[in-house]
């Protein structure tokens, strides 16, 4: 068999592989996403307060 032949004959079983049909199915159960995500608004909203309270006792600072 010769090259030319070789490469004519993979070529057309590749395209023959990729005529195959895909099946797509959804699933059975809902999908679940877990996160674990920490919000730790409180803790900057104390800084903040605490912050200002700092700076009336102290107006000389700025």
């Amino acid at each position: 068999m010769s090259v030319r032949a070789q490469v004519l004959a993979g070529l057309a079983t590749a395209a023959v592989a990729g005529c195959v049909p895909v099946q797509i199915q959804a699933p059975d159960r809902p999908i679940e996403i877990n996160l674990n995500v920490n919000i730790r608004q409180e803790v900057i909203v104390r800084l903040e307060h605490d912050a200002e309270d700092l700076l009336q006792q102290n107006r000389d600072l700025f």
